[in-house]
């Protein structure tokens, strides 16, 4: 996998990965958006599916994760631009976009605000907009969550405290998670401890963004979309799932009951599958 830096407009740098680095040939390519507290790597768990797929992974570090500069403040539509930034480096114009719990509303970004260079777009337990009408957004998750995200609703200093004083508690993980956290998906081992490495800012970026306006209306996304959402998380709950599915005009719902926020990932061979086939009818 080659790794490489890109630059911004504003002096910035973004990290960046690609799993191809002669050009890629007629590959589709995925562009992967991380949740949190993650970095970037593309998700090797996948990667027997993705080269049977002929699927090409880039994705980035989001600002302020790994190598890549901060940029406090940053909004969900932020990446619609470090991620256009990153294709335009490669040569890429089309692809499609991938993302897991946090990485999901970054994904639809892309998506939204993109246009047809986004192909489609598989989401995985991702959050709904903060505020959704309709959604009561903190119903069933877990105490740790609901405390933090009310921390960054209340405004950068108290999610910093918040942060500063926070003790382990139960993140909200079902049964499965934890099985799934014991076998393949093990990798998050991998994307986790570094992104937390230099301290919780980035993580407070990501937490601050999901609770202020994303720059975007889920309602914009006209790329074919797949949302997948365990019935049994209590991280994002799947209530979230199912008001997305309800906003974007061609959006399809798997939810699988059993599953929770990492379990539910388990599925994601065979969404990679519903977007080779979506995908390659556009191609």
């Amino acid at each position: 996998m080659r790794e490489f830096d890109v630059p911004l407009p504003d002096g910035r740098t973004l990290h960046a990965y690609d799993t191809v680095s002669d050009g890629g040939g007629e590959r589709l390519v995925v562009a992967w958006h991380h949740g949190t507290p993650n970095v970037g790597l593309p998700p090797e768990p996948l990667f027997p599916t993705s080269d049977r797929l002929g699927i090409r992974w880039i994705s980035y570090d989001r600002p302020g994760y790994g190598g890549s500069s901060s940029r406090p403040g940053r909004d969900i539509a932020s990446a619609a631009a470090y991620t256009a930034a990153v294709t335009d480096a490669l040569g890429i114009d089309r692809f499609a976009v991938m993302g897991h719990s946090g990485g999901g509303p970054h994904a639809l970004a892309c998506a939204a605000l993109l246009g047809d260079r986004v192909l489609g777009v598989v989401s995985g337990a991702g959050l709904a907009p903060f505020g959704a009408d309709g959604l009561d957004w903190f119903a069933g998750m877990a105490d740790s969550g609901t405390a933090s995200l009310r921390a960054a609703a209340a405004g950068r200093e108290a999610k910093q405290r918040y942060e500063a004083a926070a003790e382990p508690g139960d993140m909200g993980f079902a049964t499965a998670d934890h099985e799934a956290l014991a076998a393949e998906w093990g990798w998050f081992g991998k994307v986790v401890g570094p992104a937390m490495a230099a301290g919780p800012a980035p993580l407070i970026d990501d937490d601050l963004a999901y609770v202020a306006p994303w720059g975007f209306d889920p309602a914009e996304v006209r790329a074919p979309t797949l949302l997948l959402h365990g019935g049994a998380d209590r991280v994002v709950p799947s209530a979230h799932g199912t008001w997305l599915a309800r906003h974007i005009p061609d959006a399809e719902l798997w939810l699988k009951p059993d599953d929770g926020h990492i379990s539910i990932l388990r599925s994601a061979p065979a969404a990679l599958e519903w977007l080779a086939t979506r995908v390659g009818r556009e191609r």
